[in-house]
């Protein structure tokens, strides 16, 4: 049966994109057979999952199909994003917005292999995740509407930042299992990063005193961090001596760093191959959720990318069973918000519980010279999980071209990222970023912009009416 499998996975390659009609049957486990089906995604992985109960079984590398070389895979990406057709012509963007909008109607089949940014599995095959909290739909309280937020500099890449997995200690990680990729490559860190500063890190964002992305540097957000450590404690937290650093991480949640295995849904997504820039592009789409596995772990795990890759050199996060190395950064802050600060100067919003107790400090993109932040005090208004994004050019700055009322799509990769916290001021409010590793370091458009994971930890522990108060 194995060998079923083997030329079913093998016939589903060689047909190219699109959903694979290659079955076989696998074994349960229990003397059964049941069904299985695979289908292509957007990135030419195959997908293999069962028939009977939409699970993914596997997911193959594109890469173990056949060699691409770098100018190849540029130029199928090309194609299969209809930028280019298969002679190597480069279609002009009125001719691809006129196909798509044939393709929409009806009156253009779709071409094999193109991807327009709706391409999903079949409904049967996708995985089920678990329901992200939401507030009521009979009132539109998750739509985000004519706020000055920040646009991303760059093009940048659901699953709740919150929602847990389990990793497991590398003491835990079983005998026969595969050993984790030894040692860090210095060359994707940059300058100054080290294991002794994320150690630092991963302590401060166990105690809810993030430090933004952990990525083993030192920096701003980590030196605020510190302090607000200090306030919420007490003690003030000895960086300069590594071990007084190890002996507080045993206390508070054991090893710094741990193993985690890459399972089959992680691989499956869903993803999508590029977030583009321009708002009308992201209008299009269905949702805007993550572009790579590694993004999505790295968001899971509060890391940055290059520092994650790093820490795991020559791994293929694509490939389900894949055990790496990622940041222990344990439970979520949980409590009461009675009030919040957001510190201007400080690039800093500090949570406070009833009786001024400290909760959690995360370091904040809060407006800048051109479109400034609110002053004074105000109040939360309303609080949207994975919420959508009304952009009006007539309230909101002027974004490329578009010149319309736009309704962006939901997800991570959002101009709000996963969460919007209305603000009793029309148009503001606190809100996630698709760019987690610019916070403190770049302007907003008037909004207070952090990580989507701390911004969800935020969320669950605001409530409608609480105060805001902004400092110069």
């Amino acid at each position: 049966m194995i060998r079923l499998l083997v030329i079913s996975v093998m016939c589903s390659l060689i047909a190219g994109t699109g959903v694979a009609s290659a079955q076989s049957l696998f074994g349960s486990g229990d003397g059964r057979y049941r069904e299985a089906d695979s289908y292509i995604d957007q990135y030419g992985r195959e997908v293999i999952f069962d028939v009977q109960t939409g699970q993914v079984i596997a997911v193959v590398p594109p890469g173990e199909r056949r060699y691409l070389s770098p100018a190849e895979r540029r130029a199928e990406r090309r194609r299969q994003l209809g930028r280019e057709d298969r002679s190597g012509r480069r279609i002009p963007l009125g001719e691809r917005l006129q196909r798509e909008l044939e393709v929409h109607l009806g009156i253009r089949e779709p071409e094999a292999g193109t991807f327009d940014g709706r391409e999903r599995a079949p409904a049967h095959a996708r995985p089920e995740y678990p329901e992200r909290p939401q507030l009521p739909r009979e009132a539109p309280r998750n739509r985000v509407d004519r706020m000055p937020l920040g646009e991303p500099e760059e093009p940048a890449a659901g699953r709740d930042p919150d929602e847990r997995v389990a990793a497991v200690p590398e003491q835990e990680s079983g005998a026969g299992a595969a050993p984790m990729q030894p040692g860090v490559d210095a060359s994707l860190l940059g300058k100054g990063a080290s294991e002794d500063v994320a150690k630092i890190q991963i302590l401060l964002d166990r105690a809810g005193m993030s430090p933004g992305v952990i990525d083993g540097r030192m920096g701003d957000n980590v030196n605020k961090a510190i302090k607000a450590y200090k306030e919420k404690t007490g003690q003030a937290l000895r960086t300069y001596d590594p071990a007084s650093v190890d002996e507080t991480l045993a206390a508070t949640g054991g090893d710094p760093f741990i193993t985690y295995t890459i399972t089959a849904q992680d691989a499956a997504g869903p993803y999508v191959a590029s977030v583009p820039a321009d708002y009308g592009e992201k209008a299009r789409l269905d949702s805007l959720p993550y572009t790579s596995v590694l993004e999505m772990l790295a968001e899971r795990f509060h890391m940055d990318e290059r520092y994650l890759r790093a820490l795991n050199p020559g791994v293929n996060f694509d490939r389900p069973g894949t055990i790496i190395k990622v940041a222990n950064v344990g439970k979520p802050i949980s409590g009461n918000v009675a009030r919040i600060v957001a510190d201007k100067a400080q690039k800093q919003v500090r949570v406070y519980a009833a009786g001024g107790r400290l909760l959690a400090a995360y370091p904040a993109t809060i407006g800048s010279e051109g479109t400034p932040s609110p002053s004074g005090t105000v109040s939360v208004e309303r609080i949207a999980f994975d919420p959508e994004y009304t952009y009006n050019p007539k309230i909101n700055f002027k974004q490329g071209q578009n010149d319309k009322v736009l309704t962006i799509p939901p997800g991570p990769n959002g101009p709000v990222g996963s969460i919007w916290i209305a603000l009793s001021k029309p148009t503001y409010g606190i809100h996630g970023t698709p760019e987690p590793s610019k916070i403190g370091k770049t302007f907003s458009h008037g909004c207070v912009r952090l990580t989507n994971w701390d911004a969800t930890e935020l969320a669950k522990m605001v409530r409608e009416g609480v105060t805001v108060e902004f400092l110069e």
